[in-house]
């Protein structure tokens, strides 16, 4: 079990908070390169994110609000799960209907790929970390980052992520991440950035 101590201005989201992870989490990667390839257009993003907030994350993982401002979704490696076959078939409708033509296979096949490189080591994955347009350049990135670094340090985890967007790398490499190695989602995606990071003593996180 991970112990978590939370900084004032951020708190563990509930199983109610599902549509708010999304809506935060769909905002804040509206300008993504790899989420607007798979999806193709940004409508898909909000309740995508909340459907996997609600069938994945806030059940099993752990999820974080800073606010209304702030939201990141983790998960320990060995509680990772597959959607589920009805979770699925929400998400399909929103696919076909939000997304453009194409959306739902390019969305299969990203998931697939991320799975076929995800590390088999034990480990501390974060999904997603994002903050609404209002409220970037506060902070609130590193307020949501150190808690689950200082956890996972203490339990000894690495921590894992898949960066798709490059303006994001140097912000992931002052939290001590390190590029692994860069792969595709499907034929012509943006490159997806598999990064890690080691635990590390008290003195130098």
């Amino acid at each position: 079990m991970l112990e978590i101590e939370l900084p004032e201005g951020l708190r563990q989201a509930s199983g109610a908070d599902w549509r708010q992870v999304g809506d935060i989490t769909g905002e804040a990667f509206e300008t993504d390169p790899v989420n607007l390839w798979i999806f193709g257009r940004t409508h898909a993003l909000r309740p995508t994110f909340s459907l996997l907030a609600q069938s994945i994350y806030l059940k099993h993982g752990i999820c974080h609000l800073a606010g209304d401002g702030g939201a990141t979704m983790w998960i320990e490696s060995q509680n990772r799960k597959e959607l589920g076959l009805i979770p699925t078939l929400r998400l399909l409708p929103t696919l076909l209907f939000r997304g453009s033509q194409g959306s739902i296979f390019r969305a299969l096949k990203a998931g697939k790929v991320m799975d076929e490189h995800h590390p088999k080591d034990p480990h501390l994955y974060l999904f997603t970390i994002g903050t609404r347009k209002t409220a970037r350049g506060k902070g609130l990135g590193k307020l949501m980052m150190a808690p689950m670094k200082a956890a996972a340090d203490k339990a000894r985890l690495p921590l894992y992520l898949e960066n798709s967007n490059p303006m994001n790398t140097g912000f992931y490499q002052s939290h001590g991440f390190e590029r692994m190695k860069l792969f595709e989602v499907g034929p012509g995606a943006p490159p997806m950035e598999a990064m890690w990071r080691e635990p590390r003593d008290a003195q130098y996180v």
